[in-house]
């Protein structure tokens, strides 16, 4: 199989009317069977063709879960163009900068993101036209946009301009924790190999019934649900976004028989109050990336589910801790399509127990490589004689099982994505109460190994400093997974001779002077 596009083609001649993908928001159901995702690619691509899209052009994605998603992936195959799938919740100068370095030339985005979206196009001289997908006719829009019925167009079926399956499929961002964000280039292989992932992985069955309130513009929605549903034929079940409060009555009403979740939302769904059906539901198990180990057994046993729990990076690489068959907290160990090194900062092993950086080899000795759109040195520094260096930290005991500790570079892992701080210090900066600012992380609340929640040190330009303004400053303006957990009031920053934050000190004023220290009112740190 080459691409999606030849996958949906092949499944609509074989079993056009399998309901493939529900995708459901708020209760309201809307079903795809792989001849309408044919059909409805093929109308999409043609529109494409007749706005003077060629094979190669990007296009970028600002959507949450509708089926256009996944129709527009697969237009995108018969097309030939590249797509950038960008968080729809992206603001401002960030929003502009993946745009602009993508070089897109159009953009198909939801409604909700239209005023974040107007706000870049004066800086993104490649963008000739914007689609917007909405729940109705979008009146007035901010910017000159077109619905996503006008792009679809009748006519002739048309070839599959994806001939290799090494050609680029999408171009993924990565969080920035180190600098600008870069643009992973994911090939239509990579979507394919994860087709194949689902039994071999994660233990679906014919019949299953994959469950994901995870974005499709992140990784784990696409390797874990939809290409492995695509390719089983299972009926997967997909929300518009994920709501913790919703999870349960969501999965019963479709009977789903499996879920993903990552980092923090593992404690989320814990949090909920408990209710004496909680066992009774049809999840045979989770797959999971960040189960705290401190809660692995208590959930297993409140929800009577198994656990898979792996590790994958968007660059490659992957562990796998099989159904309920490693220790807990353990993210697992390498299939046999890779061998793994854990490497000291001198460049050697490290003995078991140590913590050392995750590093990733094919095991057929075939070199890792790694290409960030526009960055051959970022690209050659990712690998080192044929092994891709993660930027992970973890340790390994005896038995080979591998277990995730923190991310190098400053980033701080919070539910599933890495936090740049010095963006969110940005913003707190540009706030006229405050005089200086400093992000750090403490261990999260959630538990979610890895994870952390975000403190901002604040000195304040004034003797009554409004916390709880500071938070609606941090509301409007950040991306709700950047807004810090807590405030913590001190009078100066401590820092080194050469200007540097000490982070030690400041996580003991955060220890020994609680009164210092506030969280957002209504909400939970997590």
């Amino acid at each position: 199989m080459i691409s999606i596009a030849h996958l949906i083609k092949d499944r609509a001649a074989s079993d056009p009317t399998n309901n493939v993908l529900t995708f459901e928001h708020d209760g309201v159901d809307e079903t795809r069977n792989y001849d309408q995702l044919w059909r409805n690619g093929q109308s999409l691509a043609r529109g494409l063709l007749k706005k003077g899209v060629r094979q190669g052009d990007r296009i970028g994605l600002l959507l949450q879960n509708h089926p256009e998603f996944v129709e527009i992936m697969i237009a995108n195959a018969i097309v030939g163009t590249v797509l950038v799938p960008l968080d729809p919740r992206m603001r401002d100068e960030k929003l502009a900068y993946m745009l602009r370095d993508a070089n897109c030339v159009g953009v198909l985005a939801g409604e909700y993101a239209m005023g974040e979206l107007a706000k870049a196009t004066a800086s993104l001289p490649a963008l000739k036209w914007i689609v917007h997908v909405s729940e109705g006719s979008l009146e007035n829009p901010i910017v000159p946009a077109l619905p996503i019925s006008a792009l679809m167009s009748d006519g002739d079926i048309l070839p599959i301009a994806i001939t290799d399956p090494a050609m680029p499929m999408q171009i993924m961002y990565t969080s920035g924790t180190t600098g600008d964000p870069k643009g992973i280039v994911v090939s239509h292989a990579r979507f394919v190999a994860a087709g194949g992932y689902g039994e071999t992985m994660f233990s679906y069955r014919t019949g299953d019934r994959p469950y994901t309130g995870l974005s499709l513009t992140h990784g784990n929605a696409q390797f874990v649900t939809l290409a492995p549903s695509l390719f089983m034929g299972l009926r997967a079940v997909i929300s518009r976004k994920f709501t913790k409060s919703r999870l349960w009555e969501t999965i019963r009403r479709h009977g789903c028989t499996s879920f993903s979740l990552l980092g923090g939302m593992v404690t989320a769904i814990y949090s909920e109050p408990q209710h004496d059906d909680d066992a009774d539901n049809p999840v045979r198990h989770v797959v999971s990336a960040g189960m705290p180990a401190a809660i692995w057994e208590d959930f297993r046993a409140r929800f009577n589910l198994g656990i898979i729990e792996f590790y994958g990076a968007m660059e490659g690489g992957l562990l796998l801790n099989p159904l309920d068959a490693g220790p807990k907290g353990s993210c697992g160990k390498p299939p046999a399509s890779f061998k793994i090194r854990i490497v000291g900062e001198d460049g050697t092993d490290v003995p078991d127990g140590s913590p050392g950086e995750l590093w990733f080899a094919n095991a057929d000795g075939t070199p890792m490589s790694v290409n960030y759109i526009g960055n051959p040195e970022a690209s050659a520094q990712k690998t080192h004689l044929g092994w891709l260096k993660t930027g992970d930290i973890v340790t390994q005991d005896a038995d080979g099982w591998i277990y995730y500790q923190y991310r190098i570079g400053g980033g701080i892992r919070h539910n599933g994505d890495f936090i740049n701080p010095a963006a969110v210090e940005k913003i707190i900066a540009e706030s006229p109460a405050v005089s200086d600012v400093f992000v750090w992380g403490i261990p999260s609340s959630s538990g979610a190994p890895g994870e952390k929640d975000l403190v901002a040190a604040v000195v304040s330009n004034t003797d009554d400093l409004d916390i709880q303004q500071l938070f609606k400053w941090c509301r409007d303006k950040l991306e709700a997974n950047m807004v810090p957990a807590y405030f913590q009031q001190v009078s100066a920053i401590p820092k080194t001779a050469s200007e540097k934050p000490q982070e030690r000190i400041l996580q003991k004023l955060f220890a020994d002077e609680q009164e210092h220290v506030s969280i957002e009112q209504g909400r939970d740190p997590i």
